[in-house]
């Protein structure tokens, strides 16, 4: 196998795709991945998962700030590929690198497409409630994730699940259908089959609002965002009028009206107990038990240690 591939992808969940290219002998031409980016308390420039793999393995590493410059566009016709291969990429790729290759650009989008089209589509399946998602390998255009699609597999999504443990799944699976349809990509042969866009949903990236807990939804809602945004940005409520991020939450098991009547008395948002489990909050259908927050300024902690320090008492309020 000796036609030339660019890779473009930035966080872990394209290294595994990236693995598999080397392991089925692509000749990787180059890894284009973003730009490092300054992270921690000392804003310190952090290299993406990605360039960290390639340049332990001696690859081309490219990191253009963006790619619709003309000096990037230059840069990757030099390189002549035949095939790109994206996954989680981080930007658009114009029509000027769609081009380029002649059998094309192909993604590894983390959802089952038309589902969940955009930049956030494993975190709005786990918000949503989805027990079941999925990769597809994709044709790119230049429209968001409408390409015509080569194959699909399904993933189920765990209970407790949190994001980072279904990008590590969707990941591998993802690496999974490249190497299934790398031969037949290669050649030219793989198959296209357009999408239903009549199906489509859409999956914006997170806002800042996205992480803001609002006490007054169901347990079960809550439960789902922590879940959906740990261990990247975490959720927050207000304690004292500072953050505490919230990164994991018990599954939620009662209900409003398993609650006792003085607790059912007490609004959302209320502390009603906090114990060895955690710090069992108000919700907008019962309760919700906290298992491990981060106070502003503070490494994350268990709730329970939080909650002694604090000395957290019944209805204390979380904004």
């Amino acid at each position: 196998m000796t036609k030339r591939v660019i890779f473009m992808g930035t966080p872990a969940f394209a290294v595994p795709s990236l693995a598999v290219l080397l392991e089925e002998g692509a000749d990787v031409a180059a890894v284009v991945t973003q730009p490092d980016r300054p992270q921690g308390r000392k804003r310190e420039p952090v290299p993406p998962p990605v360039k960290v793999f390639a340049q332990e393995r001696g690859l081309t590493v490219l990191q253009p700030e963006r790619l619709r410059n003309p000096e990037a566009v230059a840069e990757l016709t030099a390189l002549k590929p035949d095939l790109i291969v994206t996954a989680a990429y981080g930007q658009i790729l114009p029509r000027a690198v769609l081009d380029l290759p002649p059998r094309g650009c192909v993604n590894v989008h983390g959802s089952l497409l038309p589902r969940y089209r955009g930049g956030a589509p494993v975190q709005r399946a786990i918000m949503n409630g989805e027990t079941v998602t999925g990769v597809t390998l994709m044709y790119m255009d230049e429209t968001l994730d409408t390409g015509d699609m080569i194959d699909r597999a399904e993933v189920p999504i765990g209970e407790t699940d949190t994001a980072g443990d279904l990008f590590e799944k969707l990941g591998k699976a993802g690496a999974e259908l490249l190497r299934r349809w790398l031969p037949a990509l290669l050649a030219g042969t793989a198959p296209r089959t357009p999408q239903d866009g009549r199906l489509a949903t859409y999956a914006p990236n997170l806002t800042r609002e996205d992480e803001r807990i609002d006490w007054t939804r169901a347990s079960r809602q809550i439960y789902n965002q922590v879940r959906a945004l740990s261990p990247m940005v975490g959720a927050y409520a207000l304690w004292r009028g500072q953050p505490l991020k919230v990164w994991a939450c018990l599954p939620p098991r009662e209900s409003d009206a398993d609650l006792p009547a003085e607790w059912r008395q007490l609004p959302p948002g209320a502390v009603l107990e906090a114990g060895r489990e955690g710090i069992r909050v108000r919700t907008g259908d019962g309760s919700l038990v906290l298992a491990k927050v981060q106070p502003a300024g503070k490494k994350a902690m268990d709730a329970s240690d939080f909650a002694r320090g604090a000395r957290l008492a019944p209805g204390d309020m979380l904004e």
